[in-house]
């Protein structure tokens, strides 16, 4: 498959280490500066540009990326940042992550399913992303990883599980450093199917709320995701 030319890289406006590049039909995707050069995680096109390489990170294929697009106003994810994120799958978002915080930052990965975990093994801790700690666990028992997580900055949820603003909060109360954030994918069909998103939005949203947060910012992800929100709080 013959891809087209970058003509131009640009940082992000307002999240270090993501940037926009431009090809030479105008269009323009984001990306992710690989931190394992010449390793693909998902099949994501790889473009070399001077002495980087870049990672197109596919919006329809990770929430975080939709969100970006989307508008979304905090990311309180950079260089060094210490996080917990659950339902880490094969490691699509969990591997543009691991390129935004760097070797400095530490993202402790949970996944429940033993078959997807060693897809996670493979793709990103085998091939050398040393800041990923791999955790097949269960987040409704943020009390088995104990042994292995330390204080976090973020904790970040992404599982098709209902109650999952609980889930974020119960770790949250576990992990979370004094006013660290949280950040929830809202997966309205996963939680009830007989209610409006919005509802179901709501919802989780208050439930966050009376657990302590603030919630400093709402996306939705349509057209990448239909019934999804990303939802980022601090904790009081």
């Amino acid at each position: 498959m013959a891809y087209l030319q970058v003509v131009e890289v640009r940082p992000h406006e307002a999240f270090r280490h993501v940037y926009y590049l431009r090809f030479e039909d105008g269009t323009e995707r984001l990306a992710t500066r690989n931190l394992t050069p010449g390793r693909r995680v998902y099949g994501e096109q790889l473009v070399r540009v001077d002495d980087a390489e870049y990672r197109v990170w596919n919006p329809y294929r990770s929430k975080l990326a939709a969100a970006i697009l989307n508008g979304l106003k905090e990311m309180p994810i950079g260089e060094g940042t210490h996080m917990l994120y659950l339902g880490a799958a094969s490691g699509t978002t969990p591997s543009h992550i691991s390129d935004i915080v760097g070797p400095s930052g530490i993202i402790y990965s949970v996944e429940f399913s033993p078959r997807v975990f060693r897809e996670f093994m493979e793709k990103l801790v085998d091939q050398g992303r040393r800041n990923l700690v791999p955790i097949l666990g269960d987040a409704r028992f943020p009390q088995q990883y104990a042994m292995y997580v330390k204080g976090v900055d973020v904790v970040y949820i992404d599982v098709a599980q209902p109650a999952q603003a609980k889930l974020l909060a119960d770790n949250a109360d576990f992990y979370l450093k004094r006013g660290g954030h949280v950040m929830l994918v809202i997966k309205a069909m996963s939680i009830d199917v007989t209610q409006e998103p919005s509802e179901t939005f709501r919802r989780e949203i208050d439930h966050l709320r009376e657990r302590g947060f603030e919630i400093v910012d709402i996306v939705h992800l349509e057209p990448y995701d239909v019934a999804h929100a990303m939802v980022v709080g601090r904790k009081a």
